[in-house]
């Protein structure tokens, strides 16, 4: 039922799935955060006394860079996605999750459902995004 893969180098998947599953010329994304191969989380800052620090727009980046990655290690892009989904702990980081989604895609890009949930696996993750790609066919320039 497709080709599913945990990709080397990037974080392990907490749980038993993987980061991503081609099936029927479409590549599946799982929920994908901004942790690091080391489970550090990129825009979370604890300093020495304790406080937190949390940046949406480092922690949005990294999610989609981290994406990117997955993408390409299937044979697709983020040129490729046609649909994601994004989970924000706060609507209030609406505006600079959007600033930096927007370096990365337009309205021709993938369409975009964004929804405000309780939690996510860690308390120093703002945004979690799952994505699907179609594979572009050999020696086309366009999608299927």
């Amino acid at each position: 039922m497709g080709e599913a893969r945990v990709v080397a180098g990037k974080a392990t998947p907490r749980g038993r799935f993987p980061h991503v599953k081609v099936a029927g010329g479409l590549v599946f994304v799982s929920g994908t955060s901004s942790r690091l191969p080391d489970n550090s989380i990129a825009g979370a800052r604890v300093d020495a006394m304790g406080t937190t620090a949390l940046d949406i727009r480092v922690q949005t980046r990294a999610v989609i860079e981290n994406i990117r990655d997955l993408l390409r290690e299937v044979g697709a892009d983020l040129d490729d996605l046609v649909q994601v989904t994004s989970y924000l702990v706060s609507m209030n980081d609406f505006g600079g999750y959007n600033e930096v989604y927007g370096e990365y895609f337009d309205e021709a890009g993938p369409t975009r459902t964004t929804v405000a949930v309780h939690q996510l696996p860690h308390p120093h993750l703002l945004i979690e995004i799952q994505a699907v790609a179609v594979l572009r066919q050999e020696g086309r320039g366009d999608h299927e």
